[in-house]
């Protein structure tokens, strides 16, 4: 579930359109950019939250992980079977509940009896396995903006190992808040709204506020979006198989500030290379990048990307301009847009960005996602066929 719709069919019609899903609201006293979840998809978060008492004070990050792994399980053809583990993470967790259970205590000097327990990183996967009935191992995570791919990897991991067969992975992120969003303004990231634009690119902007992968902009644009995003893991090729992980890679660099990246994101480098392993770099057709939108973020990953590809550079697109930074979730998308493309054998490009059409059938894709801490993760999938 994301900006786009709540189905891969409405996310795939939203993809071929050159709109993006951005609306201003007031935020602490201003008009803000931000990207909520569709219309059928808060339906569907609104509908669970009134369908049991309890799940009144759960967090919107919680429900969302909970409709959208609902989903995932029933596409899945997994049917009745509850014999899988479950690794669900979000970047920030329960945002909106942190700052209402906040403010109560800094007006009353008291805390609410719910205000722990709904506030936990972990509520996200063991409410997602109660409402399945999982009874494979269960885990939470929170590696800033690479958590969703996170989860892929540690589901890789474990199945690999031989514990388990089966395995829902994801992530889920609700930052549209005040606190959340005065963060992101404080480290000067965050896009303007039309009017505190100055440059010569505002007509632009107002078109396209996030301007990911635009290797020209001026400013940084990026703006956050809601998502919840799930996959069912399974070892083997199954029929129905969505697309085909081929290869999985990570790395750290170590930063000399808390929000930094290197010139050249070595972190990219080690990862794609990992996940690429002996494969000839000429061999994949795309490239979704994680390009927040922000100037050093998008400029060193491409410069990532052109060390690891030289002459062999890839087709590149993100999804960022379209729908914004969905933190821990974002990479789930990426991985979401990569299959949708593999699948429609479609090239999804950014429309403000010039681009050289390969006209190549899209075999093979990787995709990108990082975080504060340098922690990157690859992925590289293929069509199953």
């Amino acid at each position: 579930m994301s900006p786009l719709g709540s189905t891969l069919k409405e996310a795939w019609q939203s993809y071929k359109n050159k709109e993006h899903y951005f609306s201003l609201s007031e935020i602490n006293g201003s008009e803000t950019w931000a990207a909520p979840l569709s219309t059928s998809a808060r339906l569907l978060v609104e509908e669970l939250r009134q369908s049991d008492s309890k799940y009144k004070k759960l967090d919107d990050s919680v429900l969302f992980a909970m409709v959208a792994s609902r989903m995932a399980v029933k596409q899945s053809g997994w049917g009745n079977s509850t014999d899988f583990g479950i690794n669900m993470g979000s970047s920030r967790g329960a945002t909106k509940l942190f700052e209402e259970y906040h403010a109560e205590f800094l007006k009353t000097g008291i805390s609410s009896t719910l205000s722990s327990p709904t506030t936990t990183l972990g509520n996200i996967s063991s409410w997602v396995s109660h409402d399945l009935g999982a009874t494979g191992p269960e885990i939470s995570h929170s590696i800033t903006c690479s958590t969703g791919l996170h989860s892929v990897l540690n589901g890789v991991a474990w199945l690999n190992s031989g514990m388990a067969n089966k395995f829902l992975v994801g992530a889920s992120e609700a930052p549209l808040t005040n606190f959340t969003i005065a963060q992101m303004k404080a480290l000067k990231i965050y896009a303007k709204a039309p009017e505190s634009n100055t440059d010569s690119v505002v007509e632009r902007s107002r078109s396209f506020p996030c301007q990911a992968l635009n290797m020209q902009k001026q400013y940084n644009t990026m703006i956050l979006g809601e998502a919840a995003s799930v996959a069912c893991l399974e070892t083997g090729v199954v029929e129905n198989a969505l697309a085909v992980i081929e290869g999985v890679g990570f790395a750290t660099e170590i930063l000399k500030h808390n929000t930094s990246i290197s010139a050249n994101a070595v972190c990219f480098q080690k990862s794609m290379k990992m996940a690429l392993g002996n494969l000839d770099v000429a061999e994949v057709d795309a490239i979704v990048m994680h390009a927040p939108g922000t100037i050093k973020g998008d400029s060193s990953e491409f410069n990532a990307i052109k060390e690891v590809f030289c002459e062999h550079v890839p087709q590149l697109t993100t999804n960022k301009w379209k729908i914004g930074h969905t933190f821990a979730t974002s990479g789930m998308l990426n991985l979401e847009l990569a299959i949708l493309m593999l699948q429609h054998n479609k090239m999804i490009s950014v429309p403000f960005v010039a681009s050289e059409s390969k006209n190549r059938n899209l075999k093979k894709i990787l995709i990108n996602a990082v975080g504060f801490g340098g922690n990157a993760v690859s992925i590289l999938i293929s069509k199953n066929e």
